[in-house]
């Protein structure tokens, strides 16, 4: 549900991060409109961390390494490749407010990315914002088939490695379904994300500069 647009208030990285922790969050109409809106979902998706599903053939894909998956290397190249067309998606929300904000809050170390590469050239990736236990996933991109899996199976790998309680996929869809994300009422959403505010998670439970393997990150799970 919108609930306002902020043509009179200039955000600021600081107020996106209270926004976020009040279960709020930004958008555009388009890329070519300035102007943001806060969206309070009445259903909001999330990932249930302890359920999350990996089909077997992705599961082969991911222990066979044929990708390489890194993090926090390279924000403007994913969120390029998330605001892209693509097949599936004509066009994106992710304007030019959207890309500064987030890439300040990237240099602040609270929004992350998980990068998928073949032959050091990015194919797919993530990109999402980190605050206490919880993570609040924006958005995903792929130019290969399963590179954007491939980097959610890494993702929720570090998430439950490093004590987080909550993934926030902000809406389900049917590509997000196959993994088990289900949405809740916006109470129960409120209630999960208190609960996630009371503790630190630990993005660097595997240091940046360590490239995690398939296996590993099945492992995690």
């Amino acid at each position: 549900m919108p609930l306002s647009s902020d043509d009179t208030i200039t955000i600021t990285p600081e107020i996106l991060l209270k926004a976020y922790a009040a279960g709020i969050f930004p958008m555009a109409e388009d890329a070519d409109d300035p102007s943001l809106f806060w969206v309070e979902p009445r259903e909001r998706g999330i990932i249930p961390l302890d359920t999350f599903h990996v089909p077997k053939r992705l599961a082969r894909t991911v222990r066979s390494d044929e990708f390489e998956v890194r993090v926090d290397r390279d924000f403007d190249a994913v969120i390029a490749g998330c605001a892209a067309p693509a097949i599936d998606r004509e066009k994106t929300w992710i304007n030019r407010r959207i890309r500064d904000l987030y890439g300040q809050l990237f240099d602040a170390g609270f929004c992350h990315t998980v990068e998928v590469y073949r032959d050091n050239r990015l194919v797919g990736g993530l990109y999402g914002v980190r605050l206490k236990g919880a993570f609040f996933g924006e958005s995903m991109f792929h130019t290969e088939r399963d590179a954007s899996k491939v980097a959610l199976v890494h993702l929720v790998a570090r998430l439950k490695r490093g004590g987080f309680t909550l993934l926030d996929t902000q809406f389900v869809t049917p590509h997000l379904a196959q993994f088990g994300a289900i949405e809740v009422s916006r109470r129960s959403y409120k209630q999960m994300l208190r609960a996630a505010m009371e503790h630190e998670g630990n993005w660097h439970v595997w240091p940046r500069d360590r490239t995690v393997s398939g296996e590993e990150a099945l492992a995690a799970l």
